[in-house]
């Protein structure tokens, strides 16, 4: 039988059994330490698919990989957060869809990067204890923010780090709950705007698959973190992708300068 048939055109077989591959341990690393895959995914991807087709076939990909994480972590998910999370996030789209002034994006990743770096390594009073009305809002800001950049994960994996201090199993659950309603959100925006999701579904599907298995795994190594050791390497996690951020935004704007 010929597999080149389930592939979208320019796919070789190679790349497409590597990144099926990478999602088993990107899901993995995700599932274990609440930051990582998504961003290690994207740019994997980014050496073998279009640039057209990047966004919204990694969006598909990630929708997959959260809702499997959210569906083996449900037990830990915070639906008093989630739930108000999801009211924003949607109230945040609309808004975000019709907001025409557009930031650069070295300015974004510049501004996000250093932002994520002080508020992982900073307590900021009250988080802990914030109520409906503040998540529905600070999610609001989230979903707009990703109408300008879409590598919103390890600003969310900070925002729910400062409200899940020592829980890890409801940051990394919760984040995934999190994630997936952001990622629908995409596809629907994607789907609206015409791509052409077909082509690639079979791809697509067999990348969730092994992305479900790395989550199982990933998540048996979660449970088996103590929190100390959960909660330092997540910090160390989001400041190196912070930083890389901060080193892409600025070599950005000195190139443009």
């Amino acid at each position: 039988m010929d597999v080149s048939v389930f592939l979208p055109d320019g796919l070789g077989y190679a790349p497409a059994a590597l990144l099926i591959v990478a999602s088993f341990f990107t899901s993995a690393l995700t599932a274990a330490f609440g930051v990582g895959g998504g961003l290690a995914m994207l740019a994997l991807m980014g050496l073998f698919v279009p640039v057209a087709a990047l966004i919204p076939v990694h969006g598909a990909v990630q929708l997959g990989s959260n809702t499997g994480r959210a569906w083996k972590q449900r037990a830990s998910i915070r639906w008093d957060v989630a739930a108000p999370f999801v009211a924003g996030s949607i109230i945040g789209a609309i808004v975000g869809a019709f907001v025409v002034v557009q930031l650069p994006d070295a300015v974004m990743k510049l501004v996000l990067g250093l932002f994520i770096v002080a508020i992982t390594w900073t307590k900021i009073p009250g988080m802990d204890r914030l109520g409906r009305a503040g998540i529905a809002i600070g999610s609001s800001v989230l979903a707009v923010l990703s109408m300008f950049f879409g590598a919103t994960g390890p600003l969310l994996a900070a925002f729910f780090g400062q409200i899940f201090a020592g829980d890890r199993k409801a940051l990394v659950a919760t984040h995934a709950a999190g994630m997936t309603v952001q990622h629908l959100l995409k596809i629907v925006v994607f789907g609206l705007a015409g791509f052409a999701f077909a082509s690639w579904l079979p791809l697509v599907a067999a990348m969730i698959v092994s992305g479900y298995l790395g989550t199982v795994y990933g998540t048996r190594l979660l449970e088996r973190l103590p929190e100390e050791s959960f909660a330092f390497w997540f910090k160390v996690g989001l400041t190196l992708l912070a930083a890389d951020m901060v080193r892409r935004g600025a070599t950005e704007l000195i190139t443009a300068a």
